[in-house]
């Protein structure tokens, strides 16, 4: 099955409404805040944020429950999950139908508990999301942590990818793939610039900013 229907249901099931808490401070650097689940929304990226792409599933956050860390940390026990408030996706297509992309994002109570998570979510998940032949790349100096994978993805050969990156208190994930190879949609760069817009928009919900970053901007 081609990962970009995981990526569509992963968005859809999350189509809930709600109210967040209140952001607090993260003990460990006073720097760091967890967000509310509003700011979780609006760091997802939207249709205005998204030259070129149609939206699919608008951004949307909901509060983390037994469902929710099923989907979102799907290992034994849902491990990488611990201390997560919510899990919020949006997915686009792109305007000549060639390619999807998913955003996804877990924001945590503490930039502690996002940086424990990340390698436990890399290795036994996310990173696995793509081809066996997928290579590593470089995201450049994005987040706290990074990591990336491209290559082969669908039965034909067609593109796909997926980042994972840590920016404060939050886990960021975007996952991308192609049902045209010969369309050039989906390439390292392209998929670069998609991660950089999602870690900079919640860069700025985290410094208390409304998320303002657009793909290309």
């Amino acid at each position: 099955m081609r990962n970009h229907r995981w990526y569509a249901a992963t968005a859809a099931a999350l189509l809930l409404t709600g109210c967040g808490g209140v952001a607090e401070s993260d003990s460990g650097t006073g720097q760091a805040v967890a967000l509310t689940k509003e700011q979780v929304r609006e760091t997802l990226p939207d249709g205005e944020a998204m030259t070129g792409w149609k939206e699919s599933a608008r951004p949307t956050a909901v509060e983390m429950d037994e469902l929710y860390r099923s989907q979102a940390c799907p290992i034994k026990g849902n491990a990488g999950c611990e201390n997560s408030r919510f899990h919020g996706a949006s997915t686009f297509r792109h305007d000549d139908n060639a390619a999807t992309v998913t955003f996804l994002i877990i924001a945590y109570d503490s930039e502690r508990a996002a940086r424990e998570a990340y390698d436990v979510l890399w290795d036994g998940y996310y990173g696995k999301r793509v081809g066996q032949r997928a290579k590593p790349f470089g995201l450049g100096p994005i987040g706290e942590q990074r990591d990336a994978r491209f290559g082969p993805s669908g039965f034909h050969g067609e593109p796909g990818a997926v980042t994972q990156t840590r920016v404060g208190t939050t886990l960021l994930w975007t996952l991308a793939d192609s049902t045209d190879k010969d369309k050039d949609v989906i390439d390292e760069d392209s998929v670069r610039d998609l991660a950089t817009v999602l870690a900079e928009r919640a860069r700025q919900a985290q410094n208390g900013d409304t998320p303002s970053a657009v793909l290309g901007g």
